[in-house]
């Protein structure tokens, strides 16, 4: 049985919550101010503190930070009579797992409770099941993937690192190109020399070729002393150019005769020089109709495409999403400082529906943006921002068949129908269905007494 502490100085409103409680099915302490509570924490051990911000002594919020610093387990919800952004603001900064504002309905209170007390059960009963496994690796140049094609650029990666082959990395945008390119370099003879890369998209022609190659004095207005380029600065490191699909005809056999000549000549300048820097391009164009177009170097792209890398879109290897899930949410709590340790089952399922047009980059987007929300230390599905993108899953389909009667094809057969299907999912749990279903706990109750389900 979970254990509940309401703080509040009005006694009705601690009899009246409590009441809603117990019948429920929890056991509650009350107490009529923050000192009171902090007297009875430890001998009462709770589960959940409900309290109001503004009481004599010490406040809600005070109380809040003192749980977090002793028993940082405890959840805490905070109510107040005062809806001001300030303390809304603070409470959840200090970790509140929900701010409600007076005057709070018995079955709001009790929806915010069932899923405070739901995502409590789930995180504790996954820590339990879940095997003490090594902690996955939180450098950000770690590629993590077990599809068979990331398996052969992990290969690929391998065998670059014995020459100095130019590369051509190809892929949507979002898929981790950059960092294979960086997995190249930091396998490489020459990882202790720099890694450069270069958005040939965010920069104009004259100020891309300044950058890479360098310029003399009085090059152009401005130009008032020399300035070495990435080439030079290199050494015998590597220059990474994304986006190469992107840049100009004038650009790019200027790039050609580096890639033939091993030599170029800085802005303004009249002598060559040399440079041993290794060239990784990538692109998430079609570079063949590109190149039919006239819009790409036919030479330039058999040049740069010495080994060609393919970088898989995330839709093409949904396997690895539980995968790479993990690996994010380690980098990303540790960002931001975050408790978030786990993703619960439902959210996972969720990730591995969606299509992921923004690859790998949008999930650890969403992955971040679910951190900084979550309110306990697990993400659950409505934690999740997702676009148009995802696919219902199977298990919520209506449809288990062709529809050959008029009376299936009504709204209350389907309504009926979609509540069967959702109960069933969630093995009869009403909090969970109500959720899925978008609807408060009473409307299920409501539907399931009409359908006499």
């Amino acid at each position: 049985m979970s254990r509940i502490l309401l703080v509040d100085d009005e006694s009705d409103i601690r009899s009246v919550f409590r009441d809603k409680l117990e019948v429920s099915g929890f056991e509650v302490e009350e107490a009529e101010s923050a000192e009171q509570a902090l007297a009875r924490l430890h001998k009462f051990d709770p589960d959940l503190i409900i309290t109001d911000v503004r009481m004599d002594g010490i406040t809600g919020l005070e109380l809040l930070a003192r749980v977090r610093e002793s028993m940082s387990d405890v959840d805490v919800i905070v109510m107040t009579g005062h809806d001001a952004m300030s303390s809304a603001v603070e409470a959840m900064k200090l970790g509140a797992f929900d701010y409600l504002v007076k005057p709070v309905g018995l079955e709001q209170l009790r929806i915010v409770v069932d899923r405070c007390i739901e995502e409590r059960k789930l995180s504790q009963k996954e820590d339990k099941n879940k095997k003490k496994e090594q902690a996955p690796e939180t450098n950000k140049r770690t590629i993590v993937g077990r599809d068979p094609r990331m398996i052969e650029i992990f290969k690929m990666v391998g065998i670059l690192a014995r020459n100095r082959a130019t590369v051509l990395i190809r892929g949507e945008t979002g898929t981790g190109k950059e960092m294979v390119a960086r997995a190249v370099h930091d396998h490489s003879l020459h990882a202790e020399e720099p890694f450069i890369a270069v958005n040939c998209t965010a920069l104009a022609d004259t100020l891309l070729e300044s950058e890479l190659f360098g310029h003399v004095r009085g090059a152009f207005t401005g130009a008032v002393a020399g300035k070495k380029g990435y080439f030079e600065l290199a050494g015998k490191g590597t220059i990474f150019l994304d986006e190469i699909g992107d840049t100009s005809p004038e650009f790019q056999s200027k790039l050609l005769r580096v890639l033939q000549e091993r030599q170029f000549y800085p802005v303004g300048g009249e002598q060559p020089k040399i440079t041993e820097a290794r060239v990784v391009a990538a692109t998430h164009q079609h570079m063949e109709e590109l190149m039919s177009e006239g819009g790409f170097r036919e030479d330039l792209y058999f040049r740069l495409r010495v080994v060609e890398i393919q970088v898989p879109s995330l839709r093409e290897r949904q396997g690895d999403i539980p995968l790479l899930a993990e690996h994010l949410l380690v980098r990303v709590r540790a960002e931001i400082g975050s408790s978030v340790n786990r993703i619960s089952e439902e959210a996972m399922a969720r990730l591995q529906r969606y299509e992921w047009p923004g690859n790998v980059r949008e999930l650890e987007n969403v992955l971040t943006r679910a951190v900084m929300v979550a309110r306990g230390k697990i993400v659950v599905p409505e934690h999740l921002s997702l676009g148009v993108w995802e696919k219902k899953s199977s298990e919520l389909d209506l449809a288990e068949g062709v529809v050959t009667e008029e009376k299936d094809m009504s709204l209350s057969t389907a309504v009926e129908a979609r509540i069967v299907t959702v109960m069933k999912y969630t093995g009869g749990n009403k909090t969970r269905a109500a959720r899925i279903l978008e609807i408060s706990r009473s409307k299920l109750t409501q539907y399931l007494e009409e359908f006499d389900l």
